[in-house]
């Protein structure tokens, strides 16, 4: 098959991605091993991705969701290869905006009955005291649309209304857009790597994140702490927890119309209950330290390769000469969610 990654110069990526070049060039490598003629596409103008479509590959894998233009509309590549009628992985442009924005993926996922953090926007002087916040304080603060951990730091978790006016105004700066604001929650944080097989099962890997501690004591999962790959990630090993994880993992998943993969981050209180926090819909594919590839390395024992070739599985299947068979890879997992349910001890 003739297959293409599609990226874009993204160094300085604010948004979800598979990463710079080198991790766009790891993808590359996998699919190299699977058998399929492959390139790596960076594309910079509406040329780049014309000159994709005159090649009329089997698959384009997107490594990124969109592509900025100078003095033009950014281009979602998924709306625009459905356009030209080229197959292409991950989620459809309808879909991507509770990737872009998280306050839609809540009020979808709210409605229809998944636990969410209470939480409300809000711009530089729009409250003029702590009497006029919806939710009490403590608070956590953090950018609307922003990825990798990015405007996230120990200022971001505020106790009192100088603190939140502070940050409000430091993050709108940043990122001009509302400000997303949530009830803390000194819980544990845990995210779910999730790709739908070839015969619609979803198969899960489950990991807890587990950030230093910061200077007050807190555990900020933020920019500067993915940027050192300071967190330490372990292997969830109480099933009814995993279980519990699986079920809202699931539930979102099919709650937002999600196709072929995704990682979704939930965190639990003390009572064990989950909540969820936002969906990654283009996961960072580093090798040694994203967490998709790592959750299924360290809770599925899946290397790099094997990962890379379950997350096409949907994608290839809807070649029509092509139909990839799952069970060339052992999958060491009990928990295995079917198309229409949940699944244990597969």
């Amino acid at each position: 098959m003739n297959i293409e990654i599609i990226t874009t110069p993204n160094e300085e990526l604010k948004e979800s991605g598979f990463g710079n070049l080198k991790s766009c060039n790891s993808v590359l490598e996998a699919v190299k091993k699977m058998g399929h003629t492959i390139i790596l596409n960076v594309c910079e103008t509406k040329d780049d991705l014309q000159n994709s479509v005159m090649r009329k590959p089997d698959l384009v894998i997107l490594g990124v969701k969109y592509i900025s233009l100078e003095n033009e509309d950014d281009i979602y590549l998924s709306e625009y290869f459905n356009t030209h009628k080229i197959n292409y992985t991950g989620s459809p442009r309808d879909v991507l905006k509770f990737d872009s924005n998280k306050v839609l993926a809540k009020k979808h996922l709210k409605n229809r009955g998944i636990k969410t953090l209470d939480y409300f926007t809000a711009t530089p002087g729009q409250y003029k005291s702590k009497n006029d916040l919806p939710i009490t304080f403590p608070l956590f603060l953090k950018p609307l649309d922003a990825a990798n951990g990015n405007g996230i730091d120990d200022l971001s978790y505020v106790t009192n209304f100088e603190q939140f006016e502070s940050k409000i105004l430091s993050l709108y700066n940043e990122f001009s857009l509302p400000i997303l604001v949530e009830k803390y929650l000194a819980g544990n944080e845990y995210t779910v790597a999730v790709i739908q097989l070839s015969n619609g099962s979803l198969l899960t890997s489950h990991i807890e994140i587990i950030p230093p501690s910061s200077t007050n004591g807190l555990k900020i999962l933020g920019h500067k702490v993915k940027k050192e790959n300071s967190e330490q990630l372990k292997k969830v090993k109480n099933n009814a927890l995993k279980t519990k994880l699986t079920k809202m993992a699931t539930d979102v998943f099919y709650g937002l119309g999600i196709r072929d993969y995704a990682r979704i981050d939930i965190k639990t209180n003390q009572m064990g209950e989950c909540y969820f926090m936002e969906v990654n819909l283009v996961p960072g594919m580093t090798q040694d330290s994203s967490y998709f590839p790592k959750s299924y390395e360290i809770d599925n024992e899946l290397d790099y390769p094997n990962v890379v070739s379950l997350m096409l599985s949907q994608g290839l299947s809807r070649i029509p000469t092509l139909k990839p068979a799952n069970k060339e890879i052992k999958l060491n997992s009990n928990f295995l969610v079917g198309s229409r349910g949940l699944n244990i001890n597969v």
